[in-house]
């Protein structure tokens, strides 16, 4: 008897927590590293297998995706449409399996040499196809994150599932 198992993991993709704001900042040190007002908070995070591709279609969704309200109260402005800012912090526990135990593993994560390039291209790329500020927080630092939730408009989308994206 052959058994065959529908349970598999994605190991490579990108996934991002996408969190409509009124204000955002982050803090490392007691320093404020990075501020927004209206805009988005991402919470990047990188896995294993991701490559430029992922970086590249994640951020052109995530500047054309409708999600403020116009003047008939509809979600159907970008953040680009009202002149918004975005705040990139990283995030490697978006990868957490927890599955096995009450401790999360992370091994789905990219290890720093690959997620802090895809990082720096991620906010390249943001930066150069978004004409608003581009703030963000620093890899790998232990970061306290402030925001103030619009809406709450939270959503969560990743790069090795366009369809339902």
């Amino acid at each position: 008897m052959t058994v065959v198992s529908t349970d598999f993991v994605f190991y490579g993709l990108m996934r991002v927590v996408i969190q409509r704001v009124s204000l955002g900042s982050v803090e490392v040190e007691g320093k404020t590293v990075g501020q927004i007002g209206p805009g988005l908070l991402l919470l990047l995070g990188i896995g294993q297998e991701d490559d430029e591709t992922d970086a590249d279609w994640l951020v052109k969704k995530i500047i054309q995706l409708r999600i403020f309200s116009d003047s008939d109260d509809k979600m159907n402005l970008s953040v680009q449409d009202i002149g918004g800012e975005i705040l990139v912090i990283s995030q490697f526990t978006l990868f957490a399996d927890y599955k096995k135990g009450n401790r999360p593993s992370y091994i789905r994560s990219a290890p720093p040499v690959v997620a802090i390039p895809l990082y720096e291209k991620f906010l390249g790329l943001l930066r150069s196809q978004f004409s608003g500020n581009v703030a963000c927080g620093i890899f790998g630092a232990k970061m306290k994150v402030s925001l103030v939730n619009e809406g709450p408009v939270t959503i969560c989308m990743d790069s090795k599932n366009p369809e339902s994206a």
